[in-house]
């Protein structure tokens, strides 16, 4: 435990300052004792039916691909039952590809003339669920065998965090900030780091990343504006992606903005509650005029979408629903059809960085998880179809 010391009779910035120190310990204790001795994330393995339905094929013939040494045995089978681990299941679609009549079967990867999706989900009210819809989104592509790059563009690193990098652990490594800062920056492949989960990479934030607000508002070269820095960074590693999710902090700042100069699609996750309503309305408001200012400034903006994402959706709250009835009514296809529950399987996971992709069915009510998952799913199938749309694909 952290010793406690009396708090009267400092000074403001003594407080603060006593305050933040205590903090740091208590959440480095606690992340030590969570995580791994390393302090690193580990992602659970897949039963054989929760793998058959990642891969979308059948039970039986997942069986059959066994039998026939198509596909090797999984190291972990406990009493006859086989588990695989997610980089064993991202293995048997690289396998299942090369022998697939259809391509793009078992890895839907982008090809050809096929562009970079880059997707940035805003809103400068707190809560609105932007990082635990882009993590769950995050995972939910990597599963299906895309090559997913997050880019945590929060000083706070909440998704940085949820990827298994701990900010509030000070770590050695770069952070996106190094490669959109305007003096010296580095290549953002040496940025992007691979994550705990196959097909998932990161560029993470820390405080740090705080301070491309302070230097874009005192910087004059008119070569280097501000907007096109993270569109530049994601260029150097385009090719190694399909999809880019983006992490924009609370606020519509320099960073925000500069996301929004780099993204292809945007989606806005707003709570069905009046306030937030009327704060995302404000926010809007303010994007469109500095979309306004950045276009007249030479920026391109050009979104194949731009959503509405109702989050923490209650079926059975009356007043929510008449507010999510009235925005798919003044908005209508804006408005995404899948909903992000309000479910405390969720809840429980993010409380642990986690999503619930990464939740085993059975250490809670299945009918919670089920729920969850499947709100889950229907979210990030929607963006799918979108993507594909995108692409040009049917």
């Amino acid at each position: 435990m952290i010793p406690v010391t009396p708090l009267a009779n400092e000074k403001p910035s003594a407080l603060a300052t006593d305050i933040s120190e205590r903090l740091n310990a208590a959440i480095r204790e606690h992340l030590l004792s969570a995580f791994a001795p390393d302090s690193t994330k580990t992602l659970r393995s897949f039963s054989a039916p929760e793998a058959a339905e990642l891969l979308g094929v059948s039970g039986q013939f997942m069986r059959k691909l066994h039998s026939e040494g198509t596909i090797p045995e999984p190291e972990d089978v406990r009493g006859g039952r086989r588990f695989y681990s997610a980089q064993e299941v991202w293995d048997a679609r690289e396998i299942l590809e090369k022998s697939s009549r259809k391509k793009g079967r078992y890895l839907p990867r982008r090809s050809g003339d096929e562009k970079l999706q880059v997707w940035q989900l805003m809103n400068f009210k707190g809560g609105s669920s932007k990082s635990t819809t882009s993590i769950h989104l995050a995972h939910y592509f990597a599963l299906r065998g895309y090559r997913v790059l997050v880019v945590d563009l929060d000083p706070q690193g909440s998704l940085t965090s949820m990827c298994g990098i701990s900010p509030e652990i000070e770590f050695d490594g770069l952070t996106v900030y190094d490669a959109i800062r305007y003096d010296d920056p580095v290549s953002m492949a040496d940025v992007v780091v691979p994550t705990y989960f196959p097909g998932l990479s990161i560029a993470p934030s820390r405080l740090m990343l705080s301070e491309f607000e302070t230097e874009s508002a005192v910087h004059s070269n008119p070569d280097q504006p501000f907007f096109t820095r993270i569109r530049n960074a994601l260029s150097q590693v385009e090719g190694d992606f399909d999809l880019v999710l983006m992490d924009s902090p609370p606020q519509l700042g320099f960073l925000t903005i500069a996301g929004m100069a780099a993204a292809s699609s945007l989606i806005v996750p707003l709570t069905p509650s009046m306030l937030d309503v009327s704060s995302t309305a404000q926010f809007l408001e303010l994007a469109g005029a500095y979309m306004g200012v950045i276009e007249d400034a030479g920026a391109t903006l050009q979104y194949d979408h731009f959503k509405f994402l109702i989050t923490r959706d209650e079926p059975t709250d009356v007043p929510s629903q008449q507010l999510t009835s009235f925005m798919r009514a003044l908005f209508q296809d804006r408005v995404m059809s899948a909903t992000a529950l309000k479910s405390t399987a969720i809840s429980d996971a993010t409380m642990l960085k986690q999503s619930i992709y990464e939740v085993v069915r059975s250490e809670m009510t299945r009918a919670t998880y089920d729920r969850a998952k499947g709100s889950m799913d229907a979210v990030g199938h929607e963006v799918e179809v979108m993507i594909h749309q995108s692409w040009g694909r049917k």
